[in-house]
């Protein structure tokens, strides 16, 4: 539900599968009005057609309270540069990219020179499958919204941005540093997008059928990703993904030389550090 009283006009850039859910949530849960804006003039229709948006386009900028940069990394920056000067001053805009380090470093001095209030933003909810027609207004519902916001972030901007993650239906949120962040995502999910990628290359991966269950499916299910748009925040990470595909290597050295050796205490070894691990680690 609706978490506080102030209606806003909220500026929607990317009318995809995050921006498009973003919309649908805002208008089945509160009365904020939404600015819907595509590339695609069919995306627009449909958004204005479904009710992601009361109305579409660049020239209603200068009404919004907020804009949420709902693109890919170098996509985002772009539309800010093209259109901060359409947005009034002390306009606070976000974004929801899967990185922060390189989103804030390149949006927050834009944000200084027009008056506006720049903070970080990445919703931790998705799907396999992009676009707008797989937009849902339960999409976030239960997940974790985290924020970025720098020393001088005004606390009013970053309530707001609260608010707005809960009124989606988000469970909690993570006000964190973009530095922190881009090292955990690298984790949570950087790694698991290349791993998925690397194990449906085998060539079992065609003679599935008939043969696999809830495990093939768990670790293949990110496989069918939006290359182009992981491949910019795989680069942009590039140290911290790094780190964590070399420990994986080596965890995985690990296991394959106690089986090649023929040690099975070596190999339960490894797998009883995995499991307590694991059992161990809050989600």
């Amino acid at each position: 539900m609706e978490q506080n009283n102030r209606l806003m006009k909220i500026a929607i850039a990317g009318m995809g599968l995050i921006g498009g859910s973003m919309g649908l949530a805002l208008k089945k849960r509160t009365r904020h009005t939404v600015i819907g804006i595509d590339i695609d003039p069919k995306v627009v229709e449909r958004a204005l057609d479904s009710g992601a948006a009361d109305m579409a386009g660049t020239e209603h900028l200068a009404q919004a309270d907020l804009l949420v940069l709902a693109l890919p990394p170098a996509a985002a920056v772009e539309f800010l540069k093209a259109h901060a000067a359409k947005l009034k001053r002390g306009a606070v805009v976000t974004d929801v990219c899967g990185v922060k380090r390189y989103i804030v470093h390149k949006c927050r001095p834009i944000c200084l020179e027009y008056g506006l209030s720049f903070v970080g933003g990445h919703p931790m909810a998705g799907k396999e499958n992009s676009g707008f027609s797989n937009a849902t207004d339960d999409l976030f519902e239960g997940a974790y919204y985290i924020l970025t916001p720098t020393e001088d972030t005004p606390k009013a901007d970053l309530e707001m941005l609260r608010k707005m993650a809960y009124d989606i239906g988000c469970a909690g949120v993570t006000i964190t540093k973009a530095e922190q962040h881009d090292r955990i995502i690298a984790f949570t999910s950087q790694l698991p997008h290349v791993l998925a990628g690397a194990y449906v290359k085998s060539p079992r991966c065609a003679e599935n059928k008939g043969y696999s269950a809830g495990s093939y499916r768990d670790v293949s299910r990110v496989a069918t990703v939006d290359e182009s748009l992981w491949t910019q925040l795989c680069m942009m990470n590039a140290d911290n993904l790094c780190n964590e595909i070399d420990e994986l290597i080596k965890n995985l050295k690990a296991c394959r030389e106690a089986v090649a050796n023929g040690e099975p205490s070596n190999l339960t070894k490894v797998l009883r550090e995995g499991r307590l691990k694991k059992e161990c680690v809050k989600e």
